[in-house]
């Protein structure tokens, strides 16, 4: 039985994410627009946590979760919905796994660790996903959550990106 480790993601942590980020990027396509800095883009200014997971020793994944910022549509949609403020949710993003650690479950305990700190913190969890990453939005969707909207998103003056908003059970 393979057992995969989720734990808090460190400093010494982000060279070997970055890495592993641009092997998921270039298999993948995720994230859709590599960043200029992606040690920054793993560490956003409204970060406030961040767990990678270990699987044989060796990081194969990650996830984070934010307070939301400018370009979170999912915050909005479920403060319409549940009539509670929008910040009273927590953005889970960045969560990645490699290749070679897929099939084992550890996106669902990544996701899962993130549910759990928002729920610690009284916030709940939302998400936007790139409409065209199935397989996000599948996993998102076998875990329970709500599909609340699918919206279109200016990233830039040029590309207009549609994003499938959830929100945790």
């Amino acid at each position: 039985m393979i057992t995969a480790l989720i734990r808090q993601r460190n400093d010494e942590d982000l060279d070997e994410c970055v890495r592993l980020l641009a092997d998921v990027h270039r298999e993948d396509g995720y994230p859709v627009n590599w960043p200029d800095r992606p040690s920054e883009w793993l560490s956003p200014e409204a970060l406030s946590h961040a767990w990678v997971a270990e699987l044989d020793g060796k990081l194969v994944g990650h996830v984070g979760l934010s307070r939301r910022g400018e370009g979170d549509l999912a915050p909005g949609l479920w403060s319409e919905r549940s009539g509670q403020r929008a910040d009273d949710t927590a953005v889970l993003s960045r969560l990645f796994v490699t290749s070679r650690a897929r099939g084992h479950g550890i996106g669902a305990l990544l996701v899962n660790r993130a549910m759990a700190e928002a729920q610690q913190r009284g916030v709940h969890a939302v998400l936007d996903v790139v409409a065209s990453d199935t397989a996000a939005a599948a996993l998102y969707e076998r875990l329970g959550w709500v599909h609340m909207a699918t919206v279109e998103q200016r990233w830039s003056p040029s590309q207009v990106v549609t994003v499938r908003c959830y929100a945790a059970p």
